[in-house]
């Protein structure tokens, strides 16, 4: 949609909701995205990287352009504009706060797709950042860096976020500069499956949390977390995260999410290309005209667009389903992260026999499994079972829609493959963050600092 309605008119509540619906496509129309951030460090002194300079992140995707990608700008208040990403067709780079790095994938319809877009940004990245005697690495939490040593990256909506997180929680600065995660974004036909989708999707994303597992270290010492990046979440915003009981209850739907989203408190608007600090306000008054900072406006449909965007639940609902709770890892996993969901999502055999795994959770269970998989990951349990039970049965389970869907490449080998290392994962029981403090006790002799040689891309 564009910024404005049609006739120009104020936004109503039932027009909220219809821009969720407005996602629905046919199944022969369904792809799938994948986003992944990454930590970029000097590889002399492996220390983080600033915006500028010779060897900064702007370098980095000045660098990038050789390929292929057109900057993304951002107008600054002084009337000039800052590079704050890259585009090629479909595909995005992006900048996280703390200068991560993210590929936001174009929407693909086979995972050997998504893999092959995985691999050849990474190559890419690889060239040019070995010009810049630069690395990257693929973990959910920085391993070494203080919070106060990452430099800040230039985005207007990261001030106001920075500003605002430290008012409703403690860790939510931390989220912002020192995580890395993967993500999965998938369709839905109608709002029925929407709803289906949701819920098995929700439910099981600590399940999927623990198999991720990839962030044992704070500081550069072993943590007490498996997954140090899914410890933060549980005290980022309680007004915008978390497992959203509502979704598991009956007549759940896009007017119930729009209703929710409609009362989490805003971050920003943007006008004029700048943001306007507007957070803790309320997006109902917005549509009144109520803002004391845009006194007699009212939202645009994009505006309500970007509101959503800052929404950070488990599963988060905009014109398609975001599975958000994964450490950043190898490309295998980066790999294995949409080969999960959309072997469980894009199955109905595959997405009923995942349901069947958790439908009978109460909200304690899925609550005590987001108190509990930071640290236990697999070990932790859910309703009598182990969650490592849980993975493996889910890892399965996935195979077999990966495998009904029948998807070749061109040396004739379906989807399964990218999910061995789960499997793996799910079998053993042992998780990269295990097999990392294995290493750090071990081998490392205790220096954390290690994984940038052992993990960097």
């Amino acid at each position: 949609m564009g910024e404005t309605l049609c006739d120009d008119r104020p936004l109503t509540f039932e027009d909220l909701a219809a821009w969720f619906a407005e996602g629905s496509k046919p199944t022969s129309d369904f792809r799938v995205g994948a986003e992944h951030e990454k930590f970029v460090f000097h590889t002399a002194g492996r220390r983080p990287v600033a915006y500028d300079g010779a060897s900064g992140i702007h370098a980095l995707m000045q660098g990038l352009t050789r390929f292929g990608w057109s900057g993304t700008y951002e107008a600054t208040p002084s009337g000039g504009e800052t590079l704050i990403g890259l585009n090629r067709g479909m595909a995005n780079i992006s900048l996280e706060p703390g200068g991560q790095f993210e590929l936001s994938g174009a929407p693909l319809a086979t995972m050997h797709d998504i893999c092959e877009e995985t691999g050849a940004h990474l190559e890419e990245v690889k060239i040019v950042a070995g010009e810049l005697g630069l690395g990257f690495l693929g973990l959910g939490f920085t391993p070494l860096w203080r919070r106060d040593e990452i430099p800040i990256m230039p985005k207007g909506r990261y001030k106001i976020m920075r500003d605002y997180m430290p008012k409703v929680g403690s860790k939510g600065l931390d989220m912002m500069f020192r995580t890395c995660t993967v993500q999965a974004n998938l369709d839905f036909e109608s709002e029925a499956d929407m709803v289906a989708k949701f819920r098995v999707s929700l439910a099981l994303q600590p399940i999927v949390t623990a198999l991720f597992a990839n962030s044992p270290f704070i500081e550069g010492k072993p943590s007490g977390f498996l997954t140090a990046r899914a410890n933060v979440w549980t005290d980022t915003d309680p007004g915008r995260t978390g497992m959203l009981g509502f979704v598991f209850e009956d007549g759940f739907g896009f007017e119930t999410y729009a209703r929710y989203a409609l009362q989490v408190p805003m971050y920003f608007v943007k006008r004029d290309g700048l943001y306007i600090d507007v957070s803790g306000r309320s997006f109902a008054d917005f549509m009144q005209g109520r803002l004391p900072e845009l006194p007699g406006e009212r939202p645009t449909i994009k505006d309500w667009a970007d509101h959503t965007s800052t929404i950070f639940p488990e599963v988060r609902l905009k014109q398609y389903l975001e599975m958000r709770g994964a450490d950043g890892g190898p490309v295998s996993r980066l790999c294995a992260l949409p080969a999960l969901w959309t072997g469980i999502l894009y199955n109905p055999a595959a997405q009923a026999a995942a349901w069947d795994l958790c439908k009978h959770w109460t909200q304690d269970d899925r609550a005590a499994l987001i108190r509990d998989v930071p640290s236990l990951a697999l070990n932790a349990q859910v309703a009598g079972r182990s969650v490592r039970d849980v993975a493996r049965d889910l890892v399965s389970i996935a195979a077999a829609g990966l495998k009904a869907r029948g998807r070749l490449s061109g040396g004739l080998v379906d989807e399964t493959g990218y999910l061995g290392e789960l499997e793996d994962i799910a079998d053993t029981g042992v998780t990269a963050a295990e097999r990392i403090l294995a290493l750090y006790n071990g081998a490392w002799a205790g220096d954390a600092g290690r994984v940038f040689e052992a993990f960097a891309y």
